[in-house]
């Protein structure tokens, strides 16, 4: 059997990024944690490991994710210019 290969820390560090953002998001707008699941057809823990950067989303669901925010997906993924 052949194994994946694991995930590089910092692909990991940015999947935790992005999930922070998804969260902060969510926060300005005064969502729970379950209205965004519900809304995207997810149950909450699932959305909780996102947030946290434990679990890697389809684009689907990040799509659906942003709408159920009311932010463009751009805002989900976007990366702080350090330069």
């Amino acid at each position: 059997m052949s194994r994946a290969a694991p995930i590089p820390a910092h692909v990991i560090a940015r999947r935790r990024q992005i999930g922070a953002r998804i969260r902060a998001l969510r926060l300005a707008r005064n969502l729970t944690q379950e209205r965004v699941a519900l809304t995207v057809g997810m149950d909450r823990a699932t959305y909780v490991r996102i947030e946290q950067g434990q679990a890697s989303p389809l684009l689907d669901t990040l799509i659906l994710i942003a709408d159920a925010i009311g932010v463009p997906l751009a805002d989900l993924v976007r990366e702080s210019g350090g330069g």
